[in-house]
């Protein structure tokens, strides 16, 4: 163990400020909120906590068009909150990496206000300017947040360019100048005591300087509509396919991995305590050579399944880990602010399976090689809630969907709001769910919450009801109370040894092969392989047990 990074042995957690702890009563979360939550978070048993973005920022993108670099946003507090969380964190033992946001800003930044300001502004290179071609924008591409990748700018009469929303311009990184102010705003954080950064969207850094056209017939909306409609595998395979040609021209283009060089470096001076870098991306190549580029980036791969089959898991594991350069470090994940919630995209229906799954995707995740990141709420087993109002939408995303869906496919309103609801990313970043009381106890009551909390909070799906109640703690989660203060720190140091965990999971690889119908059989094969491997239960009638509450034997008698 002693030769492992700190990054290497955490659980990692993910707070989305906006919706974690309401520290003044106002409807929305903010940074007094998580210092007076930092005590829960401790007794999980987390390592490490991703905060996503808390800089100040118009929230057209709820966070991720930055208006500074190096402030904290007045709805969340001020700059000594921050610093409270940070030695608050550190006191605890658990460490804090920053969502960095390097694509884009928002267009409220100075910086791209001096730079649309007139056509010889100092700042003008800092971002992505182009004349029109034939009276109409540069060339033919898509912005991935729709309708096309270029803005007309009134004041200069050229266009700049977005890879997402249009209040987000993308920076300019091959402007020396742009460059500098960018690391030395990452600096800024590091020489406060950060532990390093969550990267976002880091393949869209660099577009192709030579703007040549796509070549995809269908629309974006199109191609997102005949996605969610598909029938199998291998239509949705296709369509990523036609996903990846639309945009070649704007993703992933190879001096990205130059400049993942030179931040690396840049982290890499920081090394009592040494910092880390995970990027938003699942392509092998930004682990470099395994320690010129970044530490970890996510095995998204896995969560793309309608169910977690072992079959599904294994073959997953197999083709990650063998894919990874010498050194490399694996990160595994399946959910975060802009996907499903885990219960609800991996369950079935059914309450009662839907419990266990959720249950047995957090102990895959805690028992998987690698860095586990989980995101607030899983632990209680929170659900996604799909809203039948556009105008409770906060994700204008999903406000774009449902207008390109009624007004350019003609989709009827009420299905088009449901499309929307599925497609934008509020379903899953509703308020956390803190007790049986107003306002899930995110909020005092009588405060009007900046999304709508979801109901299922008097349904038990909240933290007092399920820490208050020993019956639920390593059943309901294996994150509750005591048992999960156990469970998580074991499950960590476990993956690099082979003790009984990492042996039990080991086991599983090899015995649970196999499809849906075979998975009652597969269990006594488990046994014996545990038997073999030296593993025996205490007061568990194995005859009749479930996978789960074989793990759940496993866990408590050697916690």
């Amino acid at each position: 163990m002693a030769d492992l990074m700190w990054w290497q042995k955490a659980v990692f957690y993910q707070i989305y400020p906006r919706s974690f702890a309401d520290g003044n009563g106002d409807g929305i979360g903010d940074i007094p909120g998580i210092v007076n939550s930092l005590d829960y978070v401790q007794d999980l048993g987390i390592d490490a906590l991703w905060l996503s973005p808390h800089y100040p920022s118009p929230q057209f993108d709820v966070g991720y068009d930055v208006a500074d670099y190096t402030g904290v946003d007045p709805e969340y507090g001020a700059l000594e909150d921050f610093k409270r969380f940070l030695d608050g964190a550190h006191q605890r033992g658990i460490r804090v990496i920053l969502d960095l946001v390097l694509n884009h800003t928002s267009d409220r930044h100075p910086w791209f206000v001096e730079s649309r300001s007139s056509r010889d502004n100092p700042k003008r290179d800092w971002y992505v300017w182009h004349a029109g071609k034939n009276g109409t924008h540069p060339n033919n591409w898509y912005s991935t947040f729709g309708g096309p990748a270029w803005e007309r700018d009134s004041r200069t009469a050229e266009y700049y360019y977005h890879y997402f929303f249009k209040e987000q311009p993308d920076l300019n990184w091959r402007n020396a100048g742009m460059k500098k102010a960018m690391w030395q705003a990452v600096r800024y954080w590091l020489d406060l005591g950060v532990d390093g950064y969550r990267l976002d969207a880091i393949g869209t850094i660099f577009e192709d300087p030579g703007l040549p056209d796509h070549s995809v017939p269908e629309t974006l909306i199109e191609l997102g509509l005949a996605a969610y409609h598909a029938g199998s595998e291998a239509e949705r395979k296709a369509l990523a396919e036609e996903y990846k040609v639309l945009f070649k021209y704007q993703h992933d283009l190879p001096e990205v991995h130059d400049l993942m060089r030179e931040l690396r470096a840049l982290v890499d001076e920081y090394d009592e305590p040494l910092r880390v870098l995970v990027g938003e991306t699942d392509e092998i190549a930004f682990y470099g050579n395994g320690h010129d580029e970044l530490h970890m980036n996510f095995n998204f791969p896995l969560m793309r399944t309608e169910r977690l089959s072992p079959a599904w898991i294994r073959a997953n594991q197999k083709e990650r880990l063998l894919a990874l350069p010498p050194g490399a470090w694996p990160c595994n994940t399946l959910g975060n602010h802009d996907s499903p919630r885990v219960r609800s995209r991996y369950g079935d229906g059914n309450a009662s399976h839907d419990g266990a799954l959720a249950r047995l995707s957090l102990a895959l995740m805690l028992t998987l090689w690698g860095t586990p990141f989980l995101y607030n709420g899983e632990e209680i087993g929170m659900t996604d809630i799909l809203f039948d109002d556009v105008g409770i939408f906060r994700d204008n995303l999903g406000v774009w969907f449902y207008n390109a869906a009624v007004n350019e496919l003609k989709v009827l309103p009420a299905e088009a709001v449901r499309l929307a609801a599925k497609f934008g990313r509020d379903k899953c970043r509703t308020p956390m769910q803190w007790a049986n009381a107003p306002n899930a106890g995110f909020s005092p009551e009588g405060a009007r919450t900046w999304l709508p909390v979801n109901p299922n909070y008097a349904q038990g799906v909240n933290v007092a009801e399920q820490r208050d109640d020993p019956g639920l703690c390593g059943r309901r989660t294996p994150m509750g109370g005591a048992q999960a203060r156990r469970l998580c720190p074991h499950a960590v140091v476990v993956r690099p040894r082979m003790d009984a965990y990492s042996k039990a999971s080991k086991a599983l690889f090899e015995v649970f092969d196999f499809d849906a119908a075979a998975e009652g059989s597969g269990i006594p094969a488990l046994l014996r392989r545990l038997g073999e491997l030296g593993i025996g239960f205490k007061d568990l009638d194995t005859r009749q047990s479930s996978l789960e509450e074989i793990f759940v034997s496993l866990v408590s008698e050697r916690g």
